[in-house]
């Protein structure tokens, strides 16, 4: 039987859930490895699945794709664009869209383990497939890992992923060493004193806390990161106050930190500590703020062995000029915790999704970055083909590679 991968891509893309929400993507993988005849597993690590393909002797690849989506309202104005609703770890209602591109991994995937499990007479060894929750909040590969994932199936060799961006079709992007950057989630209340708002001199007003200390946050990476340096210091969310005439007692923060290695980590963590403290300070609040952290993720570090024999095997399969070095991206990912833990080594490359030609033109406009929706916007959708292919063929050869 031969998936119609272009159909279920649509109706991933349709029916985005959240991260640890994934019950109906969950249930579209098991009908599909269901159809292929692959041994899978469901449940693990709440609404992560483990396939497994035992094919004789040989190494054992572990391959790796995500499955949430995000809380995004989308603009694509696609026929297939996600009209989904779902409720966030808040409590709230919020819109829900595929805008990284994870039905695309999804679907890319299965179409790679068709043809896999096709040829299984021409390889041997062993392919154990995680199709992982909750990327988006950094906690789906620890959650699998925690439920047992590594124990209860054979230990990699190497561990191999691949990313959907805003590159032109058909060109693959992978660079040996740290390909991904360290990040941290924080959560941040800054108290202040609640009261009426004509009379703002009887509070300490955390709204005006806030705007202060958003303000200063750009300072770390604009004035005490060296330029040649990265660090990343985002407020991505801002929460305070009810009604226009109440002074609310508290703000609460959201940020994203971003930086390749551990001790440019603590450099960055330290400055925002001391920025978050000093301005609550400043502002006469009288209880010193809360900072907590959601996750961290470690960087994604490519296998520099691994990397380079990859690397030849694409050039080969697609042509000499098909795999540039992306540099390292400040986006973040949680797939290494699989590599980290078994100690295998890790290959993790994105992929292009944007016509060549509209690429083309935007780049010769010097209009990429208002012309090329990034993944996170809700105008991101890939081209359908040929990303789709290239995606199924960029497994397959990377698996085969690796494989006996």
């Amino acid at each position: 039987m031969t998936l119609d991968l272009e159909a279920l891509y649509t109706d991933l893309h349709r029916h985005p859930e959240l991260s640890f929400q994934e019950t109906r993507t969950a249930g579209v993988i098991a009908a599909k490895l269901t159809e292929l005849g692959i041994e899978f597993e469901e449940g693990i690590g709440r609404t992560g699945i483990a396939a497994i393909i035992r094919n004789g002797e040989g190494p054992v690849v572990w391959l790796r794709a995500d499955t949430d989506g995000l809380p995004v309202h989308e603009l694509t104005g696609l026929p297939y664009a996600s009209l989904a609703r779902g409720i966030d770890p808040a409590g709230a209602d919020v819109p829900v869209m595929h805008a990284c591109g994870h039905d695309m991994h999804i679907t890319a995937m299965l179409g790679a383990l068709e043809q896999l499990v096709s040829t299984k007479d021409e390889w041997s060894g062993t392919i154990v497939t995680v199709f992982q929750p909750a990327e988006e909040y950094g906690a789906g590969a620890q959650a699998m890992i925690a439920d047992g994932v590594l124990d209860r199936y054979p230990k990699p060799d190497v561990v191999l992923g691949q990313h959907v961006t805003p590159l032109p079709a058909g060109t693959i992007g992978v660079r040996s060493g740290t390909q991904m950057a360290a990040s941290d989630g924080l959560r941040v209340v800054l108290y202040g004193r609640g009261g009426h708002g004509s009379r703002p001199h009887s509070t300490v007003d955390p709204v005006v806390m806030a705007a202060a200390t958003i303000m200063r946050l750009q300072t770390i990476a604009s004035r005490e990161v060296d330029p040649r340096d990265v660090a990343v210091v985002t407020v991505g969310s801002i929460h305070a106050g009810l009604k226009n005439n109440i002074i609310p007692a508290e703000a609460v923060l959201e940020l994203s930190l971003r930086y390749p290695d551990d001790v440019a980590r603590d450099k960055v963590m330290q400055k925002v500590e001391r920025i978050i403290t000093a301005e609550a300070a400043a502002s006469g609040a009288e209880t010193a703020p809360d900072i907590t952290i959601d996750h961290t993720l470690p960087p994604t570090i490519n296998d520099v062995d691994a990397t380079v024999r990859l690397r030849a095997a694409f050039e080969r399969s697609f042509g000499e000029g098909t795999v540039v070095d992306p540099g390292m991206f400040t986006g973040s990912e949680d797939v290494s915790w699989f590599a980290r833990e078994s100690g295998a080594p890790l290959v993790y490359w994105f992929w292009g999704g944007v016509d060549p030609e509209k690429y083309a033109a935007a780049e010769s406009a010097g209009t990429i970055e208002k012309d090329i929706p990034t993944n996170h916007s809700p105008y991101f959708a890939p081209v359908m083909q040929p990303t789709l292919s290239n995606g199924v063929a960029n497994i397959v050869v990377a698996a085969r590679e690796f494989l006996a």
